[in-house]
């Protein structure tokens, strides 16, 4: 069931948004090397909630769910990533 067009725009839409708003900082922290402003907890749990967000999809088979979420799943995994690596200044 996919719904109406209006419904898939909106759904199309969110989904874009969600994961391109990983971009900005993860360029800024990639171009900087400082990743000492960012919030270690927050990605922790952000990584964690798309992971969950995942499963929910590929337990209940939706590809749009799973599609999505994966690409937020990568997205904050990787601003984590960075975190990691350039959480210090200096």
């Amino acid at each position: 069931m996919e719904g109406s067009p209006l419904a898939v725009l909106v759904g199309t839409l969110a989904a874009l948004l969600s994961i391109g708003s990983f971009a900005p900082q993860i360029i800024k922290t990639w171009r900087e090397r400082d990743a000492s402003t960012v919030s270690l907890r927050m990605y922790v749990v952000t990584v964690t909630g798309f992971a969950c967000w995942l499963t929910y999809g590929l337990m209940i088979q939706a590809w749009p769910v799973i599609a999505s979420n994966l690409a937020c799943l990568v997205m904050s995994g990787a601003m984590l990533a960075l975190k990691l690596r350039f959480g210090r200044a200096g």
